[in-house]
Parts: structure tokens; C-alpha cells; sequence
């Protein structure tokens, strides 16, 4: 490549990369802004006032804030370790030419794709049928399975692990079982990486299933709590009294800042996360991709 369109190339990839990241970096620093001058300036790159009210208001929440990271943060280990291991045994079996019944499974796992069962049916049967509410497990079962990952599962599956060496395998003697943790599991790790990753996304940024199943307060995810907080000062501003104790009150409080808090605390984590997936993240999107 010409070395002009080689620069010219990186220089809109930065370009590009600074759009991508500058909301984040902007929310960081109005977090960081005191909230008179938000009110008097509007929203600035550069603030006049620095503050970190917005945390110290946070911070006097600590208790069901710390409880709440730590319910996301289970549901996001567990549940990723049981999404991940229910879509690759699915995933593997459907891909298999041995599996006699893997067009049907294929095509039951492709259906739920295009219908449901509807938000009712799904609410009565983790209710009453399963007694899930007010359970941990209601927040884990209902995002376990995805029809879509499957699918790319299934494909990784199908253009990355050689028949031949399966064969191989199972001609020595080893069970499904040792053949699928001894060879495919390390063959699969792009792929189960990716999935990994878009499953600790969806329960780390899930709230509606806690709004549904959750009204324990010591169960409630981190997601849902800073949904609650903001509900709750944006309530507080349309329908507070203008008597002037309470206005004095209600004007102590950082409201714009502490919602750019809240992106930030309940970002931060996860984006820091992100960079040990990458390469698996990369690799497990392309391969497959190409067919011979």
C-alpha cells in the first residue's frame, strides 16, 4: 500500500476512534462537574467548577450500591458460565453429522428467533410454574439460552473442528464428553470467547428482568438500583414543593452529574474488561466467515 494512503487511512481510523470514544470521555468529565455550573453554564468540555458531589452523593448509598454490584456481579459470572456451557453443548451437538435429529433442533433453535412466547406466557411459567420470583435464578435462567448465539456457535463449530480429528478421537477411545473439553473446547476458544462476551454483556446491562421478577432489595442489580435512583430524582424535580426548605434540599443534590455518575460507575467496569477479549472477540467474528 501507497505509504500517502496508508496515512491517510490511520488518520481517519483515529478520527474515527476519538468519535467512538468522546461521549465516554464527556460523560466522565460532566460527572465531574459541579452542578451550579451545569445549571449556569449547560454542559462544557472544559468546566469552570470541578466537583465530585455527584460521587459523594453516590457514596451515602454505599450500602445498597456495594450489594448491588455484588449481585451483578454473580449473575454475570454465573450466568455467563451457564449460558456459555448450555449454547456450546447445544451449539456442538446440532453441528455434528452424527446427531440424527440435529436438522429438527437446528430449526427449533432458528424458530424462536422469528416467534416467542410473549412477555405474559414467560412471566407466568417463571412465576408459577417455576416459583422463580424474588430468586437469584431469575435474573440467570431467562437470558441462559440465545437462540442467536447458537446459530454462530453452530457455524464455528462446522468450519473450525476438523471431522477427521473427531473421528480420530473417538477411534482411540475417548467419550463425547473428553473429545468436547480435550479437543473442541481449546479448538473453540475464539468462538466461546465471543459468546462469553456478548453474554456478560447482556447480564451486566440487564435490568428489565429484575423490573419483572425482583422486588427483594438485597437481589436487585446494579443496572435496575441506578434506574431507580434517576426515576426517583426525576420525580423528586416535577413534583417536589416550592416551599423553601424543601427547594434548599432538593437543590443540594447533584441531579445532572450523578445520572453521568451512574453511566460511569455502571460502564467503567465493563469497558475495562473488554481489552482481555479482544483478540478472541476479533477471531471468533471472522472465522467462518469465508467459505471454501
Amino acid at each position: 500500500m501507497h505509504p500517502a494512503v496508508n496515512a491517510i487511512i490511520s488518520v481517519l481510523l483515529g478520527i474515527f476512534t476519538l468519535l467512538c470514544v468522546f461521549p465516554f470521555i464527556y460523560v466522565i468529565i460532566i460527572s465531574f462537574t459541579s452542578e451550579e455550573s451545569i445549571v449556569r453554564n449547560g454542559f462544557e468540555l472544559i468546566p469552570k467548577d470541578w466537583s465530585i458531589d455527584a460521587y459523594h452523593y453516590l457514596w451515602s448509598m454505599k450500602e445498597q450500591l456495594f450489594r448491588s454490584y455484588g449481585v451483578t456481579i454473580f449473575i454475570t459470572i454465573v450466568g455467563t458460565i451457564i449460558s456459555l456451557l448450555m449454547i456450546s453443548f447445544y451449539s456442538y451437538a446440532i453441528s455434528r453429522p452424527q446427531f440424527k435429529y440435529r436438522r429438527f433442533f437446528t430449526f427449533l433453535a432458528f424458530f424462536t428467533m422469528l416467534f416467542s412466547g410473549g412477555l405474559v406466557p414467560t412471566y407466568i411459567v417463571m412465576t408459577q410454574f417455576l416459583g422463580l420470583k424474588n430468586t437469584i435464578w431469575a435474573l440467570i435462567l431467562p437470558l441462559a439460552m440465545n437462540a442467536f448465539y447458537i446459530i454462530i456457535m453452530r457455524t464455528f463449530f462446522l468450519k473450525s473442528v476438523s471431522e477427521s480429528i473427531l473421528e480420530s478421537a473417538r477411534i482411540d477411545g475417548a467419550s463425547e464428553w473428553r473429545i468436547f473439553f480435550q479437543i473442541v473446547f481449546p479448538l473453540s476458544l475464539p468462538g466461546l470467547a465471543t459468546i462469553a462476551l456478548f453474554s456478560t454483556l447482556g447480564y451486566w446491562n440487564d435490568w428489565f428482568t429484575a423490573l419483572l421478577y425482583i422486588d427483594e432489595p438485597s437481589l436487585v442489580p446494579l443496572q435496575s438500583l441506578l434506574m431507580k435512583i434517576e426515576a426517583n430524582l426525576e420525580f423528586m424535580r416535577q413534583n417536589i414543593d416550592v416551599s423553601l426548605m424543601q427547594q434548599s434540599l432538593f437543590d443540594t443534590i447533584p441531579q445532572e452529574s450523578a445520572k453521568m455518575a451512574m453511566v460511569v460507575i455502571a460502564t467503567l467496569p465493563i469497558a475495562v474488561s473488554y481489552p482481555f477479549f479482544q483478540k478472541y472477540f476479533i477471531s471468533g467474528l471472522t472465522i467462518g466467515g469465508v467459505k471454501e
